[in-house]
């Protein structure tokens, strides 16, 4: 993809093993304007580290932000048993290079998406830095392209039904799915179709250089945690790559147009993406584009071309 058709977007994350192969995608195949960090997998000042060590491993010329520390209304609930305490568990991973250029991830989304109409955001964790933005500068529902998240499907991860991003801040996920402009949705009913098993990370790791050792390494915790809590997945579901994907390499995707909605209050349903499926005419019209099925293959070749282009590094 040239400089010019590539997308612009904010990578709005809360590494996590995934959310750094969303952050390669992103650096080989969009124009990546800057990373907004929220709590999520790990608290905020984890995952915020954890950007930027990714950043600096990678060479990117972008400013890392520290977002939301907590979500709207619930307790912070974060997913060390994933992703280990650090978020990012398994390879050594140097200091970063600094701090955060700001602690005004909100802020920065605002002025950047002013500044550049037509920008995507790409949120890959829970939803609080995303709806606080379109709260607080209603005028961003028309300014930006739309919105690609990975989050949601028709079962769960955290509950029988709730995925941990939407889970985690289903408050800030009803604004999101309510802001009245394009939305893509890559849940787990499709990113579980993606997954790192033994042979795709041999790939990664047959690679030269420190940087793609450090990804099989990630690739090798991660899918441990996840073999080791499933019945029959054979790695890691790669979640967050897809929200990026979904942008660069749509042809890669099935989708179809739904309306979904988040549950915020039911006992054992919150965190719920409701996706209406209902053959009747009174159904309202759909707010987001679900992505369902991929062509897991060739997903997978473009992480590992993304990762290559480090080798060496």
């Amino acid at each position: 993809m040239s400089p010019s058709s590539s997308p612009a977007i904010i990578l709005d994350c809360d590494p996590g093993h995934d959310d750094t192969v969303a952050m390669v995608v992103a650096a080989a195949h969009t124009r990546l304007l800057g990373i907004t960090t929220v709590a999520g997998n790990a608290p905020l000042a984890a995952t915020t580290r954890n950007a930027i060590v990714m950043r600096d491993l990678l060479g990117l010329d972008v400013q890392v932000h520290a977002g939301a520390e907590r979500p709207f209304v619930a307790e912070p609930k974060h997913a060390g048993y994933v992703h280990g305490e650090s978020g990012l568990d398994g390879p050594a991973l140097p200091e970063p290079s600094g701090p955060p250029a700001s602690h005004d991830a909100v802020g920065f989304i605002i002025e950047t998406c002013r500044a550049n109409e037509g920008t995507w955001l790409v949120p890959t964790g829970p939803l609080t830095n995303v709806a606080l933005a379109l709260r607080c500068a209603p005028d961003l529902a028309g300014r930006i392209a739309g919105i690609s998240l990975m989050g949601g499907g028709t079962f769960g991860n955290r509950s029988a039904i709730a995925e941990f991003n939407i889970w985690a801040d289903p408050e800030s996920a009803a604004v999101v799915y309510g802001y009245g402009g394009p939305l893509i949705m890559s849940g787990l009913d499709l990113t579980h179709q993606l997954q790192a098993t033994p042979e795709r990370v041999a790939q990664v790791r047959a690679l030269p250089g420190t940087v793609p050792a450090i990804f099989a390494d990630l690739f090798d915790f991660f899918s441990a945690t996840y073999v080791g809590r499933h019945h029959a997945m054979r790695g890691a579901a790669v979640h967050d790559p897809c929200a990026v994907m979904a942008l660069t390499h749509p042809q890669l995707f099935a989708t179809t147009p739904s309306r979904v909605a988040v549950e915020t209050a039911g006992e054992l349903t919150r965190g719920q993406t409701v996706i209406d499926r209902r053959d009747l005419v009174e159904v309202p019209e759909p707010n987001c584009v679900v992505q369902v099925g991929l062509d897991a293959d060739a997903a997978w070749g473009v992480i590992v071309e993304a990762i290559a282009a480090h080798a060496g590094a």
